[in-house]
């Protein structure tokens, strides 16, 4: 029975808080009419709605020695039911009830995300034992064994290279943009993906000690830290209660001793604590955040949970992933130079030899000529070379920058020029002299440096943290105008960069796609993922979603996040006058406890009516 209602327990509430407010409407008609029944209809409200707010204030108070909010409801709500004000009583359960269930609607917990990170690690791995292959469980792999990974497998767990060559996808732990190649002796990280060729390697960890169960761990640690952010309504609730308890046993005192009548001055204290009810103050977060949240949805951004609104407004530097964040995560071709022969020919030559490669540079140049290919014959690929063949009774090859005797002086200026500017450059070959080469990069989006310019005008402080290489990081930097600049960081520096800026009061919010942002993004202030291409343990890990990948949304996002923020610090200033204007009216006599609740209920309803506003903001940056 308990597990079920557990289950359903939001559902519940919604259905049992409607019947609620059905029961005290007629009720309030048939008070009005003078029409009596044996049993007032607001006692659906009392039980359905009281009981759990009396339960919930006991649990605090006995078992976790908080006094909240609901402790001076509970107070109102027995002190109305004293003095047989049914009405009273069922609406303050009401609209307290009403308070939880939107709170909890806006602020529904993200999931953590960390099993999506555990299924990277593969369950099984081929390892060789006295020439013998076996399949077996990553967790019986220990230091030392001979690992063996096929071309499009996961690497297990952490490794030195013993045997053969790879082109290593590193972009999900480290960002860089470009695949990796890798030979004997180079070392290979677990999570990481094997785009070529096959491969054997020394396992140097274990499972438990790999780099992705690392990143895990950690990914772990952040999620309980970032835990513990505590209710504004309960930081407020201890003074309340005892403010409004205080008033009220003092209005009873002097106006019993006044009138020499207790009855009255009960009367009056309990009215004090009902137009004292928080209902307002309740109402002024959870509304603002869920109007915030409705109108960035319509923006195509989704925001986990009303905490993040917060968080987002607080930061004042915005950090950045580079690869398939400011950029789209592919090579591409940017620049092909020749002596004496043209663009389209060196393209023409290259891409009828990467026709054969299974390289992942060789599939965008390849993909980048969409003309009629040479035939090519005896080709041959050599790992961690380059690729070779016969075209035309010509030897041509494709590789990487080497054999520098054997290229104009011209061209070789231009190369190094290229890769200066963080390109990746291949040189082809003909009949041993280079004839020309090609480069290619990680494009930057088209919007990137206008999201940029639109950040520094509205006073953020833009930042670029990546795991690729120095050039290539301050190359992307310099031509977005980004002036502050991290390079070649694994996922664990990222987060104690992120870490350090917070510390410092630096308050940062961290923009990523890649699963090497997933630690930066929760250890962030606040944490923004691309929802199209961003992996799932990016997105869950994250406060905002960017559903279309439009980061051209992110300037809105933050002046949405500081305008709810704003509403709702105006929700609470205006609930709490209204609050202190109702219980001098009640002191003074001229409310009683059924006129104090509808009266208490103007600040409930000008803090609902003001937080719709943010439905209709328009599309301000600044």
């Amino acid at each position: 029975m308990i597990e079920k209602f557990k289950k359903h327990e939001s559902l519940i509430r919604i259905i049992t808080t409607s019947i609620s407010l059905v029961a005290l409407i007629i009720s309030l008609i048939l008070n009005l009419q003078k029409i009596s029944l044996s049993i007032d209809l607001a006692w659906i409200a009392i039980i359905l709605c009281g009981t759990p707010i009396i339960v919930g204030a006991l649990i605090g108070i006995i078992k976790d020695h908080d006094i909240t909010a609901d402790v001076l409801v509970s107070l109102a709500l027995i002190g109305s039911l004293i003095l047989k004000e049914w009405f009273a009583a069922g609406e303050v359960a009401f609209i307290m009830q009403l308070g939880s269930i939107l709170e909890d609607f806006t602020a529904a917990k993200a999931k953590s995300g960390i099993s999506k990170l555990i299924k990277l690690t593969p369950k099984k791995a081929n390892i060789s034992q006295d020439g013998i292959i076996k399949c077996v469980p990553i967790e019986e792999i220990k230091v030392g064994d001979e690992v063996i990974v096929h071309a499009g497998e996961t690497i297990p767990v952490d490794g030195i290279i013993s045997e053969g060559y790879a082109s290593i996808n590193q972009s999900v732990i480290t960002g860089e943009s470009i695949p990796v190649d890798k030979s004997i002796g180079d070392e290979v990280i677990s999570g990481t993906i094997n785009g070529f060729s096959t491969f054997k390697y020394k396992a140097t960890k274990v499972e438990k000690d790999s780099s992705l169960q690392r990143i895990i761990k950690l990914a772990k640690d952040v999620d309980i830290n970032k835990a513990k952010i505590v209710k504004k309504a309960d930081k407020w609730g201890m003074i309340l209660v005892i403010v409004a308890f205080s008033t009220a046993c003092l209005t009873t005192l002097v106006f019993s001793i006044m009138n020499n009548d207790f009855w009255f001055g009960f009367e009056r204290g309990v009215t004090v604590l009902v137009v004292f009810c928080p209902c307002a103050f309740i109402l002024a977060t959870p509304t603002a955040i869920l109007a915030g949240i409705g109108n960035l949805t319509k923006k195509g951004v989704i925001i986990k949970d009303g905490k993040a609104l917060e968080r987002l407004a607080d930061c004042k530097y915005v950090g950045f992933d580079k690869t398939g964040t400011l950029t789209y995560g592919k090579p591409i071709i940017n620049k092909i130079c020749s002596i004496d022969y043209s663009n389209q020919e060196i393209l023409k030559l290259a891409a009828s030899l990467e026709k054969y490669s299974e390289h992942p540079l060789g599939h965008a140049i390849f993909n980048s000529y969409k003309g009629e290919l040479y035939q090519a014959i005896k080709v041959k690929i050599e790992p961690g070379i380059g690729i070779n063949a016969t075209i035309n009774n010509n030897h041509y090859a494709l590789e990487k920058p080497s054999n520098l005797e054997k290229i104009n002086r011209q061209l070789l200026n231009q190369e190094d020029e290229a890769i200066n500017h963080g390109s990746t450059v291949v040189n082809l070959i003909k009949n041993n002299e280079v004839i020309g080469f090609i480069s290619l990069i990680d494009e930057i989006r088209t919007n990137s440096s206008n999201l940029i310019k639109e950040l520094k005008e509205a006073g953020y402080v833009p930042v670029l943290l990546t795991g690729d290489n120095e050039k290539v990081a301050k190359e992307v930097a310099m031509s977005l105008g980004i002036d502050e600049v991290y390079y070649q960081l694994k996922p664990e520096d990222k987060m104690n960069l992120i870490n350090d800026f917070n510390n410092t009061n630096k308050k940062i919010c961290m923009i990523g796609d890649g699963i090497n942002d997933a630690l930066a993004l929760k250890s962030a202030q606040a944490g923004i993922a691309l929802g199209g291409i961003g992996s799932d343990i990016t997105i869950e890990n994250s406060d905002a979603i960017l559903v279309n990948d439009n980061i051209e949304t992110i300037p809105y996002l933050l002046y949405m996040a500081k305008k709810t923020l704003r509403k709702i610090n105006i929700n609470i200033v205006i609930s709490l006058f209204i609050n202190a204007l109702a219980v001098s009216l009640s002191i003074a006599g001229l409310l009683n406890p059924i006129t104090g609740a509808i009266v208490h209920n103007v600040g409930s309803v000008f803090v609902v009516f003001n937080s719709l506003l943010l439905l209709f903001t328009k599309n301000k940056k600044k």
